[in-house]
């Protein structure tokens, strides 16, 4: 999910607390440490752990790419992953063009194949939106047979264009090479253990600095919560999390319910995590207006019912496309096969 979802997250989940809503309302920042430990798994992920990554392969396809190449160079390195039981950590580098121009390809991990493609696509802008008429003249998608059987831990399709570009690790596990998207993100900054022990510290250090251990105690509740809301909401999605780090060293795989950028669900966050902030407000507020039955049906479930019932059709909806993308796809292969045989 996105940052801010998370953080107003962190401070719905603090201000289930009287004695930290009584705290807000003479000036205590303590709610906001509810969000600060929210964002924190990210933060540290994005400023930190991504820049200790380090990757055996690295695609670069210049500025005149070559479908042919990447997909031939993710080949080799899959299969070289698999034969030798070793990981390989690869990138896939952006093609930039210009100051606010760069040219967008796609790779796709076909679903129940050992294939995989690369499709070279238009010129899009910083905003990843595309120009009309870019795209390269002649170029078709590029499939090549990995030769081993391949499971795909996140999205079938990754479209690389804009600032740095994806990672992956191919790891072979059991008789199958399993493909993880951005092995450094999720991982042990997603920790439920992590975030009792953060939470911990930051109990510790508003004690020190203010020598109010009572405000040091909710302080490392929120903050542990606010973390703790966090892993739990990125568990819901594909990518999963590390949950029991240090004891456990992989991420445990999510149900794949949202994408972090699906707009629906952050909205639903934010908005619910809003309405739950007002209720809590009046009521601890020492005389209540709010009728909770009235206001959480309205204000939290009606949202929920029909902008959640949109979510699932279209989810149904986009995967009903891909299947009927995919058979056509499936159709110009047999046909083009046809022919060469004819021929």
């Amino acid at each position: 999910m996105k940052g801010i979802s998370h953080f107003i997250t962190g401070v719905a989940i603090a201000t289930f607390f009287p004695e930290v809503v009584r705290a807000g309302g003479v000036g205590s920042l303590l709610p906001v440490l509810g969000g600060i430990g929210g964002i924190l798994p990210d933060t540290i992920d994005f400023k930190f752990a991504r820049y200790w990554e380090k990757f055996s392969v690295e695609i670069d396809p210049g500025r005149e790419p070559d479908a042919e190449k990447i997909a031939d160079a993710l080949v080799v390195a899959m299969r070289e992953a698999y034969e030798t039981g070793k990981d390989c950590n690869l990138i896939a580098h952006t093609i930039r063009m210009g100051p606010d121009l760069w040219r967008e390809y796609a790779i796709r991990f076909i679903p129940d194949s050992d294939e995989i493609s690369v499709r070279i696509g238009p010129l899009v802008n910083t905003g990843q939106v595309p120009y009309a008429g870019s795209e390269i003249a002649g170029v078709q998608e590029v499939r090549r047979k990995v030769g081993v059987p391949v499971s795909n831990t996140y999205s079938e399709e990754y479209r690389i264009n804009i600032f740095s570009g994806p990672t992956f690790r191919f790891a072979r596990e059991g008789d199958r090479l399993v493909v993880h998207f951005l092995d450094w993100h999720h991982r042990w900054t997603h920790s439920l253990i992590l975030a009792l022990g953060v939470g911990l510290a930051i109990g510790l250090l508003v004690g020190l600095l203010t020598g109010d251990w009572t405000m040091a105690g909710w302080g490392g509740v929120v903050t542990w919560l606010g973390f703790s809301g966090h892993v739990l909401e990125d568990q819901l999605g594909h990518m999963g999390s590390n949950l029991f780090w240090p004891l456990t060293k992989k991420r445990i795989p999510g149900p794949g319910l949202i994408h972090a950028s699906d707009a629906i669900p952050n909205f639903l966050t934010v908005w619910t995590s809003v309405a739950l902030i007002l209720f809590n407000l009046d009521r601890f507020s020492g005389a209540a207006r709010l009728l909770p039955a009235h206001y959480l049906l309205f204000a939290v479930g009606a949202p929920w019912l029909i902008l959640g019932g949109i979510y699932v059709l279209g989810k149904i909806r986009e995967a009903h496309l891909r299947s009927s993308a995919e058979s056509a796809r499936q159709t110009e292969r047999i046909a083009e096969a046809e022919q060469v045989e004819m021929a």
